[in-house]
């Protein structure tokens, strides 16, 4: 138990030591590709977003979706990826290969879609390649460059806010 505030600790420590050290470096590329964070707690339809990046032209091959999942929540199969608190170490080790895959990724834009402020979420999205990051909680703003504050349950109204903006900032 002592073990795991220190790992805690550790974890969060590398968190602020990431955010700290991050250059934002927009381009004005058009987006072509997609990566989503998400939290199964707070959002449990991942067709959302497919069916979303087919509407904006993205591609089954321009998106990747991971998914935090609890550890005590049964494998959900319908995940694309998954990952736990497990699947971190000490000092923001990542175990897992298929979410290592997924953060070193350069994707165009990242979102992470979830509220709650979880340390694994934050995490993934700090040690992200992500160009831009897109994210719908106020927890913590380092962590995105732009923030789209809806519930997660308002899939609609997050939908029509990020196209205006990506519309706006010339990149769709």
């Amino acid at each position: 138990m002592i073990f795991k505030g220190f790992k805690v600790k550790s974890n969060q420590k590398y968190v602020n030591k990431l955010l700290e050290a991050r250059k934002v470096a927009i381009n004005t590329n058009k987006i072509k590709t997609f990566g989503v964070i998400l939290n199964s707690e707070e959002f449990h339809n991942s067709d959302s977003f497919q069916s979303f990046f087919e509407e904006i032209n993205a591609g089954v091959q321009g998106h990747k979706i991971v998914t935090f999942i609890n550890d005590h929540e049964p494998n959900q199969s319908a995940w694309q990826t998954q990952f736990t608190s497990k699947d971190f170490g000490w000092r923001g080790k990542v175990k897992n290969v298929e979410l290592q895959t997924f953060l070193d990724t350069k994707f165009d834009v990242l979102i992470g879609y979830f509220k709650k402020d979880i340390l694994e979420l934050k995490l993934a999205t700090a040690l992200s390649n992500a160009n831009f990051k897109i994210g719908v909680s106020r927890a913590d703003d380092r962590l995105y460059d732009l923030i789209i504050d809806v519930n997660p349950s308002e899939f609609d109204v997050f939908k029509t806010e990020l196209v205006k903006y990506l519309n706006i900032l010339n990149k769709l």
